[in-house]
């Protein structure tokens, strides 16, 4: 059974057979709020109708209801399809509109992920040369200038973006 705090109003579950039925004290766990809680008893007493309905006047309040509802719905279906023309109109345009901003981000986005691929690309390339400098040097004995250069470059390029920041 769910009890909710009277001071905070926070509800916690508790097994109804820990709640004895005189009665007991609970202590609300966030605010510390102390009450007294006693389950209390639904009404079980079955209701009962004490006057009588006429079944001829409910029956002829309904036909009355259905004859209003009948002659409100003609208008009503005039203005829904005047309604749903009209959101035709505007999803078609809107449609058009998407497929439009579509076809620039795809040209934009495509842009950038073919930069991203190249500079992670190039990067990895210089981690492995950076990795294999000495093997790569004792295979190809010019390969040093070229990668003392290189790096030099990188460093040079890194300054200059640092400075920008």
């Amino acid at each position: 059974m769910i009890i909710t705090c009277p001071n905070c109003n926070k509800q916690f579950k508790i097994d109804k057979s820990l709640i004895p039925d005189e009665g007991r004290d609970l202590q609300c766990g966030s605010c510390n709020h102390i009450w007294f809680y006693n389950i209390q008893e639904k009404n079980k007493e079955v209701l009962e109708l004490k006057q009588e309905i006429i079944s001829e006047d409910i029956e002829s309040k309904a036909e009355n209801r259905e004859d209003k509802i009948e002659k409100k719905q003609q208008p009503e279906e005039i203005i829904n399809t005047e309604i749903d023309n009209k959101k035709k109109e505007k999803n078609s345009e809107k449609q058009k509109n998407t497929i439009s901003l579509k076809k620039t981000e795809k040209k934009g986005s495509k842009f950038f992920s073919y930069l991203i691929v190249f500079v992670i690309s190039f990067v990895a390339l210089i981690v492995l040369l950076d990795t294999l400098k000495t093997p790569l040097i004792n295979v190809f004995p010019g390969l040093e200038i070229i990668l003392f250069n290189l790096f030099e470059t990188l460093q040079d390029i890194k300054l200059f973006i640092i400075d920008l920041i």
